[in-house]
């Protein structure tokens, strides 16, 4: 989010820009694979797979609604529903959560093997595609682009689909399923973990090197370390999810045994995830705001635009240092660490109402 907000671009050919966008790749995969998980655990204490299902179809919802509502004027900050619309990361969870509740009532083994088919075979989505005729296409196409290809579905009102629903469902599956690894004991969890997430990490570095090391790279091509490290987010590859979910699930041990002051403050965060969600786009815009009147003596209406997938031309001379954006974003983290402390106090306190749907 921040890339759209002060001006710099989602890649690069400078480290700096490269592995700053490279580190917010592991966010999706990790809230996608863990609310499987999460889902799994909180069947465990409910007992029952109809309340579960009842629990991620409302849930689901919620956020689908809330993607199309709230969080769609925060990223805006406008209300100009007739000519854009997002279905990003909240969508996306949503709507899985909702596919996940009819999964939840087979086995484990069979929810593993949906996953992992739906992750690693997912171009399969789109061979129906080939053999449609153009105006098949401009009927029912939109169809895919929610499923699997993304991009402006030219409907009424239009809506730009950032996440789809392939291959993420397929994670969400795969993290319910790594749900019974959290129910082992702590030195055979490690293990596993371990296992799981370096295998999956070791995969990753043998075919994309085997790639960057074959494929011929044209004259202006970035250095082979991006090519190596920059796989393709939308719709997520199999590279993209081996890449990113390796590593989460490796340091899952490590994040299991951390302790001080730092780990209670990521908890704390980590409890009230998407309360979090929901202010730091709003906080972070407006810092935006306060950034832009103190820069240039006025709020510049490109803050107001069709954010993040259809902004408009970025203003000469607006684009943020790093150092700016990273100032910014320790003091957007450290506003939010009060109002999440006392609102994982507040869920705590209150477990059985509406709010632990957020």
């Amino acid at each position: 989010m921040c890339g759209y907000i002060q001006g710099l671009p989602a890649g690069g050919d400078t480290a700096g820009i490269f592995f700053t966008r490279w580190i917010t790749h592991f966010v999706a995969p990790a809230f996608c694979f863990l609310a499987g998980t999460g889902a799994f655990l909180h069947g465990r204490k409910l007992g029952d797979q109809g309340l579960l299902s009842r629990f991620l179809i409302t849930r689901g919802l919620l956020l689908v609604l809330l993607e199309l509502t709230v969080i769609r004027v925060l990223w805006t900050f406008n209300v100009d529903f007739a000519h854009y619309n997002l279905a990003g990361v909240i969508w996306m969870l949503g709507w899985c959560m909702v596919l996940l509740a009819g999964l939840v009532r087979f086995s484990t083994k069979t929810i593993t093997l949906v996953g992992l088919v739906v992750i690693f075979a997912q171009q399969l989505v789109a061979v129906p595609t080939f053999a449609m005729s153009e105006s098949v296409k401009q009927s029912v196409g939109w169809i895919w682009q929610f499923l699997y290809f993304g991009g402006p579905v030219d409907s009424t009102p239009p809506i730009a689909v950032l996440y789809s629903i392939v291959p993420w469902i397929g994670v969400m599956a795969v993290g319910y399923a790594f749900g019974s690894v959290m129910l082992l004991d702590a030195a055979a969890r490690r293990r596993t973990c371990l296992r799981i997430g370096l295998g999956a990490t070791a995969v990753f570095v043998v075919i994309a090197g085997l790639m960057v090391l074959i494929r011929p790279a044209p004259a202006d091509a970035t250095p082979a370390l991006f090519r190596f490290l920059g796989q393709q987010k939308y719709p997520a590859s199999q590279l993209f999810l081996l890449m990113t979910l390796g590593p989460i699930i490796a340091l899952l041990p490590v994040a299991e045994r951390a302790n001080g002051w730092m780990s209670d403050a990521l908890a704390v965060f980590g409890r009230v995830p998407l309360f979090y969600y929901l202010l730091h786009i709003p906080l972070i815009h407006t810092l935006a705001l306060a950034v832009s009147l103190v820069r240039t003596g006025s709020v510049t209406p490109w803050l107001f635009g069709n954010h993040p997938m259809q902004p408009p031309p970025q203003p000469d001379g607006y684009m943020w240092s790093l150092g700016l954006l990273y100032m910014v974003f320790v003091v957007a983290v450290v506003m939010l660490y009060v109002p999440c402390q006392w609102y994982m106090h507040v869920k705590a306190r209150h477990k059985d109402t509406w709010l632990r749907f957020l």
